[in-house]
Formats: structure tokens, sequence, C-alpha cells
């Protein structure tokens, strides 16, 4: 036993050594101590609205807000969900806001959670819900917009419209401001808006042409996801710009608030984005952001995104599902698979990673020629040799099984309850507020759930998701240290 006990305790240190490992970006060594929290909210809670909670697709955490009492942490978190319970086609689902109530009691890095108490760390409790509206207080939707184009108006640039005449939204990503305004981020258009605090569009940006989806030479912002009986669009894909379901996924304000970057799911159409092999070579646009009603591209880089073979010895692109801003020059990103993991039919996760994105050394490709539709920048997916892309170090793997052993968590069958959900799309960072570790964050991790509950209801219906599928919300914390970000504001993050 003695023996035994020996072994174990070398592999937890193992572990720990291997987590703490250093990753390099823009100059700086960032540290992973490991997975410190996981909470969970039920599949089947309901919001304040009577509609099925919609899980983490952005987060941002009220830094402002949050407070240490001895070991444990209080505050408050919004999580963004997006455009509703859509397995069988987009619905008329209002966009909206959540706020949660947070409890955070950490375990030490690398220690075990006390038996029976391996998810309890985070108490996370729906607090409010909001509405998100057009610019005259109209409610949007979450129909995919397939055909309409709502003309551009005063300051706001032409935007997504589905047939019921609302504006289409699928929300993917939050900064919120200091003044209570937040930026959200689409995957339709792909477009940036600025809201109110209560809720009310404010103004919105357009990403470069080489983004914007566009069908026979004209803009067009369907999805491929009709609602009910409506057609496809025509073609199904577009031409040139972001790919259907791959727009403006990840989204963060620099420490400073000087800088806003959003980077776009996956490679655009005409950068080998058309295919799930070639689609590895994304953007990066950081926006000046000292006039906030009207973003200014600063910078522009190509990203690229991690590789792996799948089962079948495919090759395949891990798309980015969220960022979070350390500098102008650097963020970390999460990158995933898809279709495996509670919820689904496949199992086993075989990429779900943290990166570090160093921007330091890659070419600044802003308004020049890439920026058009009718220049690649990677045609099929071969980047062209006059760029030089981001670098990318892998921070956190997600899916390490010991790690996840330790919290009653697991990748792989038996997909049930305890295996990782596909979607992991949301992170924040909250500090550690400890003056003897003046660089150490908590990173708040949470999964998409996609609505899936076998109590649903939404858009005056109720619903069972398929299969008998019920996937809570899950909170992973991780605490990390992240030099050079103390003496910055993270409120709006």
């Amino acid at each position: 036993m003695k023996h035994l006990n020996r072994t174990v305790a070398l592999g937890a240190a193992l572990a720990l050594f291997t987590a703490m490992t250093p990753a390099l970006a823009d100059g700086v060594a960032y540290v992973n101590k490991g997975l410190v929290g996981v909470g969970r909210i039920p599949a089947g809670q309901k919001d304040k609205f009577g509609e099925t909670f919609g899980s983490g697709s952005g987060m941002a955490i009220d830094t402002k807000g949050w407070t240490r009492d001895g070991a444990g942490y209080k505050g408050s978190l919004w999580l963004l969900p997006d455009r509703g319970y859509n397995v069988a086609g987009t619905t008329d689902y209002r966009p909206r806001l959540n706020t949660i109530s947070i409890e955070l009691t950490p375990i030490a890095p690398g220690a075990a959670p006390a038996a029976g108490q391996e998810q309890s760390g985070v108490k996370a409790t729906l607090a409010d819900t909001m509405l998100l509206t057009d610019d005259k207080g109209a409610d949007a939707t979450g129909l995919d917009p397939l055909n309409g184009v709502r003309p551009a108006a005063g300051d706001l640039p032409i935007l997504p419209q589905a047939d019921n005449g609302k504006l289409a939204l699928d929300d993917e990503a939050i900064a919120r401001l200091p003044d209570g305004t937040m930026f959200i981020s689409d995957e339709y258009g792909p477009n940036i808006y600025r809201f109110s605090a209560a809720g009310r569009l404010m103004s919105a940006t357009q990403p470069p042409t080489a983004l914007v989806p566009m069908r026979h030479g004209e803009p067009n912002f369907a999805s491929d996801n009709p609602g009910r009986g409506a057609a496809e669009p025509d073609p199904k894909d577009p031409e040139t710009g972001r790919q259907n379901n791959q727009g403006l996924e990840g989204m963060s304000m620099t420490p400073d608030g000087k800088f806003l970057i959003a980077v776009l799911q996956s490679a655009p159409r005409q950068d080998g984005g058309d295919s799930g092999a070639t689609r590895q070579n994304t953007r990066a646009l950081v926006y000046d952001a000292s006039d906030l009603a009207h973003l200014k591209l600063a910078h522009e880089y190509v990203v690229p995104l991690p590789m792996f073979k799948d089962a079948k010895g495919k090759t395949k692109v891990a798309a980015q599902s969220e960022i979070v801003a350390l500098s102008d020059k650097s963020f970390l990103m999460l990158a995933r698979d898809s279709g495996n993991g509670q919820g689904v039919k496949g199992d086993e996760s075989l990429y779900r990673k943290i990166e570090t994105v160093d921007l330091s050394a890659a070419t600044d490709i802003a308004s020049g020629p890439f920026d058009a539709a009718d220049r690649p920048v990677a045609p099929k997916g071969v980047l062209d040799p006059s760029v030089t892309p981001a670098k990318l170090t892998t921070f956190i793997d997600i899916n390490d099984k010991g790690v996840l052993g330790r919290f009653g968590l697991h990748n792989g069958a038996p997909n049930d309850r305890n295996n990782l959900s596909e979607k992991w799309e949301a992170m924040s960072l909250a500090s550690v507020l400890d003056p003897k570790l003046p660089d150490d964050y908590f990173l708040f991790v949470a999964n998409d759930n996609d609505f899936l509950t076998q109590d649903g209801f939404q858009v005056g219906a109720p619903y069972k998701a398929d299969d008998g599928a019920d996937v809570d919300t899950t909170f992973l914390v991780y605490q990390v240290t992240l030099p050079g970000l103390s003496g910055n504001s993270l409120a709006a993050n």
C-alpha cells in the first residue's frame, strides 16, 4: 500500500508539473496551475420568461463585483446564449443575456476534491434575464435570415433580417464595458454589435469585405438553417466570405480597454473555408475602440487553427470557439473538434484545447488586398508566402483525463452526464485576489449545451431533445498565471 500511495503521489506531482509548464506568447510565460473547481446549472433550468435557459456561447465576468471572503469567492457573470433550440431548423427565439450569480470555493492547484464534492466547487444560480432588441426597441430573432437584408440607415450598415422583418442575431461572444454597454459578436453578419446596458442596439460594425458572406455577387446572411417549411438558400454555401455557422465566434476587449479583438471561427470560403480539411487559416481582427460607436479596424492577422487526425485518420481543423484578449498582440483561444461528447452520437473528443496566440511577429494585412473577396490570403488552404501567421502554443488541454477524473468527469465512453459535452464556447477571467499572487487569475470556461433537455420549452411550445439528451451547463475553473495583466483593468473581459 505504501508503494501504491507513493505511485499515486508521484503521478499527481508529474501531472501538476506538466500542467505548470509555461506557454509563451508575445515573449511572456503563462502558466496553467490546473483545474480548481467545477459546477453545473441543470439542463431543465428556465429563465424568467419561462423558456429553457440557453447556456454559454459567450461569457463576461463582472470583475468590479468580484470579491474574496477567506477561501471563497462571490460575484456574478453574464452568460450569452445563441439562437435557441434549433435541431430541426431555426426558430423565432428572442436573443437575450443571462446574469448568473457565482460562488467559487476552489481547491488548491493539483489537489483532489473531497469525496462527494467533486463538482460542488462552483455554485451557479440564474439571477436575471434581459432581452436584446433592435435600435427601435423591437424584438430581434434567432431565425436564419435566408435572403433578408435590412437596408443601411443612419449609422447602421446593412444588417441580417429574417422573413418576419426582425433583426436576425446568432450571438456568440460578449465584451461588457465599464459603463454597462456591451459588444456582442454574431455568426450571421458576421457583425459586432454594441448594445446599451438595457439591451437595445446602439451601433454595428461590419467586418472587411473578405468576411462578408456573398451569394450571386450580393451580401446574403443565410446560414443554411431555415425555419420549418422555409427553403434553403441558393446556393447553400456562400461563394466568398464566412462559411455557414462560422462567424465571429470569439471576441474580447484588451485589458486596457483600448482594443477589441474578434476572430472568425474558421477560414473564409475563399481561403479554404469550403472544406473541413483546409479551413485552418482564419482571421483575427483588432479594432481601435477609442470611439465605441465607430470601431476602426487597426490590425488584421492570419491565425493558423490547430489540425488533428480524426478516428478515421482524416485531417481535420479544430475551429476556434472563444478568445480572451491578454493584450493587443496576444490572446487565449479555445479550439475544439465537433460531434463528440454528451448529447451527441460521438463520445470521445480528439481535440479540445486552449492555446496562447502570439501576434507580435505576424504580418498585418489590415485594409490591404487580402481584405477584398477576390484576393484569397490562403487559396485552397495554402497561405500566401508573403504572409507570416500568428504563433500558437498549447496552454490547457481540457480533455486531460487525469485532471478530469479528479472531478468525476471524463472524455469518452460512457457517454453519460459526466462526459464533457460537445461545445465549449465561453471563457472569462477573474483575479485570485491574492497580494502574494498578483498575476494569478481564475479562468472560467463554460459549455454551450445547445438547449438540450427532456423538459424544454421555447417559443410557445414544449420539446424534448433527441436520444434522451439532458445536457447541463457546466463550468470548469482553472487557476492560471498571466504576467502583465495586473496593472490593467479586466472589467471589460
